[in-house]
């Protein structure tokens, strides 16, 4: 199974990420080896996050044109034909995300600007279409209501998203995800459900695009827990 998680930040994308790995393990009997989880800056490295808060501190302060490079370097280093030899493979926000965050944040990658990530975008989807067609691409939703109430009960450290940003940025994920040229695609809505009972919707929304792999590998653990 291989997945593009996408979605604001507090819409649980995260969360639901780990969700659906238990129900993978538990239905299919494997867990994903990675989960990249580190497009979002100052967040960019590690399974999960390593980065000191100094570290972090000096990525939030560089150029805008290195936060471009490394980031855009990032993304196609996640792309490359080895990522993808194995059946699973699973990233968090990545060049869905980086367009959103990149030039609403961070002064890169706009409209006709050097690397504009819609270009990049679709530079990253051609890799992926090409080494992991099968891949699913899962729109993580919720209202901007709650997103607010999400956001003042449990703030993020170097929380991106601003009060008064929450409907622009849903907006800017719902057309970056229906700009997107893969060919599988499912939203899930979070506005009033835990992270299992959005891995419990995913389920029943990703079955039509299992792979052979994925069908193969449920069976066999039905199997084996008569």
């Amino acid at each position: 199974m291989r997945l593009v998680i996408a979605g604001c930040e507090y819409a649980g994308t995260t969360s639901i990420a780990h969700a659906i790995d238990d129900w993978m393990a538990e239905t299919m009997g494997a867990r994903f080896s990675l989960i990249h989880d580190h497009y979002k800056v100052p967040h960019t490295s590690g399974h999960p996050d390593d980065t000191t808060p100094e570290e972090r501190k000096q990525i939030l302060a560089l150029s805008p044109k290195l936060k471009e490079m490394t980031q855009r370097h990032s993304l196609y280093y996640h792309v490359q034909p080895g990522s993808f030899d194995g059946p699973d493979w699973l990233a968090i926000g990545l060049h869905i995300e980086d367009a959103v965050y990149g030039p609403l944040y961070f002064g890169y990658g706009a409209d006709g600007k050097p690397h504009d990530r819609k270009v990049v975008a679709m530079q990253v989807e051609k890799a992926i279409m090409r080494f992991a067609p099968d891949t699913t691409l899962v729109h993580v939703k919720a209202s901007p209501e709650v997103i607010a109430r999400r956001m003042k009960a449990e703030p993020h450290e170097h929380e991106l998203v601003k009060a008064a940003d929450i409907k622009r940025v849903l907006g800017l994920f719902e057309e970056a995800c229906a700009r997107s040229t893969l060919r599988h695609k499912i939203s899930i809505d979070t506005s009033k459900s835990t992270p299992a009972q959005a891995a419990a919707e995913f389920a029943r929304k990703v079955e039509p695009y299992l792979t052979d792999t994925d069908r193969l590998r449920v069976l066999t653990r039905r199997a084996l827990n008569r």
